[in-house]
């Protein structure tokens, strides 16, 4: 059973926000005292969180769908809502989040440190909060903002110093062993280790990590093995150490080969090309495994190589192994730039910036996006005349109906306000009077019975077509 995952698909939705209510204080003696209608709750929130006693992404790949509380809507007496609880996701350090496109929307390194994967939608306002001096008694309520929903990619990248590279059986989980407290599986046939294993290590005053990095093969960088699914490992680490087996049983295979299509393995992968290496000649302790280290040797110090003879089995060459590799990471450690604390940067919006964009769509449509518009959009109950008219007065107050005439719009055009799939499309009718004194009855906005010249324009030029092709079919020739 894999006990080992690590690159997943997530699928998150965040808690959408209750909607508001509309209500009337009745008392005793007060038939009408007002609207007390509550706001609703803001939906949960998804978020990601680093927790180092989290060392596989296997649970999500169980579970891959995940979704957080919603609020929940408010009631009268000037009642809110319950906020959704909020869905917190414990992951891995060094897990770097991604959208569908392989973007890179986070890379989450150290504990503690979050990533929102999806926001909770905004709690819909109350008629006791719509109430204003022109509009005393609102018959409507705005409806909870819907959570954001979306698909995101998780792949785990090991947080280490070191990362051992070699041939399956070339000794690299024997010498994490020794130089560590790590345990990993350890038996004389190849792909033994078929997870990245890490151990800690301590070299004087230094203590530094050693990653072990199963699978690599001629053919790992295309998928071949396991190189493919583990290579993204060494991403992270300051030092690579190329474990060669000077041991070999197969004919066909030597050390200095080894070591070649090792090399092209990670230059085919990319981004690795600017970290040392260190190789180790392993199981010297065979006869023909010092003799054959004895011959190479030379040839890859001539590479610029530094090498080191050691037998994880006889625990010779350890402990030189060992410091310096410590002293090789401190002196990385050193060379990094000291990072600096987050500093807050505020930017605030131009004075000219409108929030909003009007873009025509060929012929007599036009299509608005923008935060503001597309959120009211979504807040409003087109069952209820009153909160279209309410719609209309915020968006004429925002200034997208002048926006509409500079882009050449005219009276029953169609106009979208959200995107393609998801987007409410009506008939323009620019001569509609936006204010709450043309409202009548609760729940009702006489503006939206007037007549509307343009449609019934457009139902006149059908009818016409329609009269026109009905003739030519009846029309026989000689």
């Amino acid at each position: 059973m894999t006990t080992f995952v690590d690159r997943v698909e997530l699928h998150v939705a965040a808690g959408n926000g209750g909607h508001g209510v509309a209500s009337v204080m009745r008392e005793k003696f007060k038939p009408l005292g007002g609207p007390d209608g509550g706001n609703g709750g803001r939906g949960g929130d998804v978020t990601l969180v680093v927790d180092q006693d989290v060392t596989t992404l296997l649970d999500y790949h169980h579970h891959p769908h995940r979704k957080a509380t919603n609020g929940q809507p408010g009631a009268g007496d000037n009642r809110s809502g319950k906020n959704g609880q909020d869905l917190v996701l414990p992951v891995p350090d060094g897990t770097v989040v991604l959208d569908r496109q392989g973007n890179v929307l986070a890379d989450l390194v150290g504990q503690g440190t979050t990533f929102v994967a999806g926001q909770g939608g905004r709690g819909g306002l109350g008629n006791a909060a719509l109430a204003s001096a022109r509009r005393k008694a609102p018959g409507f309520a705005l409806l909870g903002e819907p959570g954001e929903a979306r698909d995101i990619v998780l792949e785990l990248k090991t947080v280490a110093d070191i990362a051992l590279v070699g041939f399956p059986s070339a000794g690299k989980s024997s010498l994490i062993s020794v130089l560590s407290a790590a345990k990993p599986k350890i038996a004389d046939y190849p792909f033994t280790t078929l997870v990245p294993n890490l151990g800690v290590v301590t070299a004087g005053s230094t203590v530094y990590t050693i990653a072990d990095v199963p699978g690599l093969i001629p053919g790992a960088s295309q998928g071949k093995g396991l190189g493919l699914e583990f290579l993204r490992h060494v991403e992270r680490c300051e030092l690579l150490v190329h474990v060669l087996d000077t041991a070999t049983l197969e004919s066909d295979r030597d050390p200095v080969s080894d070591l070649d299509m090792i090399e092209a393995e990670l230059s085919q992968y990319g981004g690795l090309d600017d970290r040392p290496r260190v190789v180790v000649l392993n199981k010297i302790d065979v006869p023909d495994g010092k003799d054959l280290a004895d011959m190479i040797r030379p040839d890859l110090e001539e590479r610029g190589y530094r090498v080191f003879e050691v037998s994880a089995v006889a625990h010779i060459g350890l402990k030189e192994l060992s410091f310096a590799l410590a002293d090789i990471v401190a002196k990385a450690r050193a060379a990094k730039p000291v990072q600096e604390a987050t500093r807050i940067v505020i930017r605030p919006k131009a004075v000219d910036d409108t929030g909003f964009t009007v873009t025509a769509e060929g012929e007599n449509f036009f299509r608005v996006r923008g935060e503001k518009p597309e959120r009211w959009v979504n807040q409003t109950d087109f069952n209820n005349d009153e909160a279209v008219g309410y719609l209309a007065d915020r968006l004429n107050r925002l200034g997208v109906e002048d926006a509409l005439r500079k882009a050449g719009a005219h009276a029953g055009d169609g106009i979208a306000i959200g995107q393609e799939d998801n987007a409410v499309v009506f008939d323009w009718e620019p001569l509609m009077a936006a204010g709450a004194e043309m409202l009548g009855r609760r729940g009702e906005d006489h503006r939206l019975e007037a007549p509307r010249p343009a449609a019934q324009r457009r139902k006149d030029r059908d009818l016409e077509r329609d009269e026109a092709d009905q003739e030519y079919e009846g029309f026989q020739p000689f």
